[in-house]
């Protein structure tokens, strides 16, 4: 209704002005009869109702589209009514749709293209990657270079296979619904099978896990993006924690209806203005400008895979103290 006035307020002060100069007109004129002067204003007005009464009747299914927003695209391309203005703005829709619906399915053939040669890419590099390890560990055993030189080039190929498996899995998010199965997976197992993964890098570091978690424990993840998320925390936690602190620490527990696994480390935490915003992609905050291979992506991946995972992620940091990272997991699968 509000809709409906205000389109109509132009023609209420164009046409009560000209029906209000009617009496005025007859008095010019020499009439003098007030009889004749109230009929003509009352048949005029009552006109001008009708008119109005009509417009609105006619197209009221238009207004009440207008003022209350579709919930469904079924409810937005139902026909308004059968008035001109109607048929024009349910013809403007579905144009629109089919407008949208072509630049749409374009974006996602180009996306689906992308996400494929990223996919194709990273499995190619993995060949080269194999066979420069390969190469190293021959020259390892011909003593033909210093053992430092080697180490420096390992380090480099650890790198870059932790950049492709990062953007490997980046690439995955975008399908994450087709490729993650949710069963009960033994946390010790996959920490175990995470730290193993990264030996190389616990060692490089000078860095040690302990981890104090039962046997007995399980939680309903996806192992597979579980240890990715784990491989994370593990590579932010061994990096800032090298040359500070010695360890890193793996715990889990019970808390009311969560279990709850935490990854700790001694390193230089993270400064109180840059937790609220760790989170965000490419954030690497003051203290990962101070390392080279901060990429600003860790955590930012760790958070988006809990999140499509229905798991919580939570971060408590001191500056010179260490940081905990907890991840929250549902003691049981929803009914």
């Amino acid at each position: 209704m509000r809709l409906f006035w205000k389109e109509h307020v132009p023609l209420l002060l164009f046409l009560v002005p000209q029906i209000l100069l009617v009496p005025f007109l007859y008095w010019l004129a020499g009439n003098r009869q007030a009889e004749i002067a109230v009929y003509a204003l009352l048949l005029s007005f009552t006109l001008l109702l009708f008119y109005l009464i009509y417009r609105y009747v006619s197209n009221r299914g238009v207004y009440r589209r207008m003022m209350e927003p579709p919930q469904t695209l079924e409810e937005l391309l139902q026909p308004a009514g059968e008035t001109p203005l109607a048929l024009a703005l349910h013809e403007l829709l579905e144009t629109g749709y089919r407008l949208y619906e072509s630049e749409f399915y374009r974006n996602g053939k180009q996306r689906e293209q992308q996400l494929a040669f990223s996919g194709r890419w990273v499995h190619q590099m993995k060949t080269p990657i194999s066979v420069i390890q390969l190469t190293l560990e021959n020259e390892r055993e011909k003593e033909s270079f210093p053992e430092s030189v080697l180490d420096s080039i390992q380090e480099e190929l650890d790198r870059l296979r932790k950049g492709l498996e990062m953007a490997l899995y980046t690439s995955r998010l975008e399908q994450f619904e087709h490729d993650f199965h949710v069963a009960p997976v033994p946390l010790l197992d996959v920490v175990n099978e995470a730290v193993a993964d990264h030996r190389k890098w616990f060692i490089r570091k000078g860095v040690y896990p302990d981890i104090r978690i039962g046997e007995e424990l399980e939680v309903y993840s996806d192992k597979k993006w579980l240890t990715f998320v784990l491989g994370q925390l593990i590579t932010n936690a061994v990096n800032y924690s090298a040359g500070v602190g010695d360890k890193v620490e793996f715990t889990a527990y019970v808390r009311g209806k969560k279990m709850v696994l935490d990854v700790r480390d001694y390193g230089i935490g993270i400064l109180k203005e840059d937790i609220r915003r760790v989170f965000e992609p490419y954030y690497t905050g003051q203290r990962g400008r101070q390392y080279s291979e901060s990429t600003g992506m860790g955590l930012y991946l760790v958070h988006e895979v809990c999140s499509r995972l229905g798991h919580r992620v939570e971060l408590a940091s001191t500056p010179g103290q260490g940081t905990t990272v907890s991840l929250l997991f549902e003691r049981q699968l929803p009914l």
